[in-house]
C-alpha cells in the first residue's frame, strides 16, 4: 500500500515538474518572442511606396518661410565661412564719364608716377590701361568711362577717378556718378578663378602653362581684367538705368493727364527734348557701347585656356547683367510710347490751330467780298 502510494507521489510530481517546465519554456519563447517583435518594430525598413501625404495645414506657409530664413542664415554662414581668415578684399567700379580719352589718361598716370601695364600684358590701351597704386593695388581704366581697382581704399578710388582723371573725361557725369563693389579672395591651391555669392575667387596657383613665378602673376592679372571688365559694365548700365528712371520722374504725370483727358502742359520745345534724351539712351545702351555684346573686343586675341570669356559671363550673370539689359529695354519700349503719344497730341494741337487760321482767313476774306459787294450796289443804286 505505501508502496502505491510512493508511486502516485512520484507520477504527481513528475506531473508537476513538466507543467512547470511547460510553462518556464512557454514563458521563455514568450519573451522571446516578445523581444523579436520589439526588435522588428524598432529596425524594420520603411515600406516602398511612400504614404500619401497628409493636408496642407495652416502653418505650411509658416514652415516654408522658416526654413527659407534658415536656408537664408545658412547661406551667409557659409559665406562668412568663406571669408573667414581671409583679409576683407574688395573691387571697387566707378563711372564718371561717358568716355575716357586713353591717350590723355596715360599721361595723367604717367604725370603721377604710375607704371603704365607693370606685368606686361600686352592690351591694347584703348581698351584698357593697368596699372598699380599703393599697396599692389591694381587699377584698371576702361574707354567706357569706369574705373575699377583692387585692394584700395573707396575715397582714394574715388579721387582718382573724379578728379585725377577727370581732365581725361569726355561729357562727365557730376550728378549721376555710380559705384558697385564686390570682395574677393586669393586661393593659392586653385588654378582657376569663379564668383559665387557676390564674392570673387582668383585661383593663383601656377597651371601647366605658367610655371613660372612672373607667368602666374600675369594670369592673376588678365583675370582680374576679366572681371573687371564686367563690373564695369554693370556701373555703366547702373548710369543708365539711373537716367531713365530720372528721364520717367519727368514724364510720369503724361499718363494721368491722358486718362482724365486733360490737355498737356507741354510744348513742342519738351518734346523734342524728351524725344532727344530717348534716343540718346537708347544709342548708349545698344550702339554706341559694348554693353550689349556677348564678349568684348578686349578679349577676341586672348589665349582660350585662360578661361577670361568665362569670367566674363559669370560677372554678367552674378549681377544680371542680361535682365537687367533686357528690362531697360523694355521700359525704353514704354517711354517712347509716350513719346509718341506727346508727338502725336502736338502734331493735333498743331493741325487744329493751323484749321483756324484757315478758317479765320476764310472768313475776313468772305468779310471783304461782301464789303466790296455792298458798295457796288450802294454806288449802283
Amino acid at each position: 500500500m505505501h508502496r502505491k502510494i510512493l508511486q502516485c507521489v512520484r507520477i504527481t510530481c513528475n506531473l508537476q515538474s513538466l507543467r512547470q517546465c511547460r510553462f518556464y519554456s512557454d514563458a521563455i519563447m514568450h519573451q522571446d518572442n516578445s523581444a523579436q517583435t520589439e526588435l522588428s518594430k524598432k529596425y524594420s525598413s520603411t515600406p516602398k511606396r511612400k504614404s500619401a501625404r497628409s493636408p496642407v495645414g495652416k502653418s505650411s506657409l509658416r514652415r516654408v518661410a522658416v526654413e527659407a530664413q534658415r536656408s537664408r542664415e545658412n547661406t551667409k554662414r557659409g559665406r562668412d565661412a568663406v571669408l573667414e581668415g581671409t583679409e576683407n578684399n574688395r573691387v571697387i567700379a566707378i563711372s564718371v564719364a561717358d568716355q575716357f580719352e586713353m591717350d590723355a589718361v596715360i599721361r595723367i598716370l604717367r604725370s603721377h608716377g604710375f607704371q603704365i601695364d607693370p606685368d606686361g600684358t600686352d592690351f591694347d590701351t584703348e581698351q584698357v590701361v593697368h596699372t598699380r597704386g599703393v599697396n599692389n593695388g591694381d587699377i584698371f581704366v576702361f574707354p567706357s568711362g569706369s574705373v575699377v581697382a583692387w585692394s584700395l581704399p573707396e575715397d582714394v578710388v574715388s579721387d582718382l577717378a573724379t578728379k585725377t582723371l577727370l581732365p581725361a573725361s569726355l561729357n562727365p557725369l557730376a550728378d549721376q556718378i555710380e559705384m558697385e563693389d564686390l570682395e574677393y579672395l586669393e586661393d593659392p591651391k586653385r588654378e582657376n578663378s569663379s564668383i559665387k555669392a557676390d564674392v570673387i575667387t582668383l585661383g593663383t596657383k601656377p597651371t601647366l602653362y605658367s610655371v613660372e613665378p612672373e607667368k602666374a602673376r600675369v594670369d592673376t592679372t588678365l583675370a582680374k581684367i576679366a572681371f573687371s571688365s564686367g563690373l564695369a559694365r554693370s556701373t555703366k548700365l547702373a548710369v543708365l538705368e539711373t537716367m531713365l528712371r530720372r528721364y520717367f520722374e519727368s514724364t510720369r504725370n503724361i499718363p494721368k493727364l491722358l486718362s482724365r483727358n486733360s490737355r498737356l502742359p507741354f510744348d513742342r520745345r519738351f518734346m523734342l527734348q524728351k524725344t532727344g534724351e530717348l534716343l540718346e539712351l537708347r544709342a548708349q545702351l545698344n550702339h554706341y557701347s559694348e554693353l550689349t555684346d556677348s564678349l568684348p573686343d578686349l578679349f577676341w586675341d586672348s589665349k582660350h585656356e585662360l578661361g577670361l570669356e568665362g569670367y566674363y559671363d559669370q560677372v554678367g550673370r552674378a549681377l544680371d547683367v542680361g535682365i537687367r539689359i533686357k528690362t531697360l529695354n523694355e521700359k525704353m519700349d514704354y517711354a517712347q510710347e509716350i513719346a509718341s503719344i506727346m508727338r502725336h497730341t502736338l502734331s493735333e494741337k498743331h493741325s487744329l490751330h493751323l484749321e483756324w487760321i484757315i478758317i479765320i482767313l476764310i472768313a475776313v476774306e468772305v468779310g471783304f467780298e461782301l464789303r466790296r459787294e455792298w458798295k457796288e450796289k450802294n454806288e449802283q443804286s
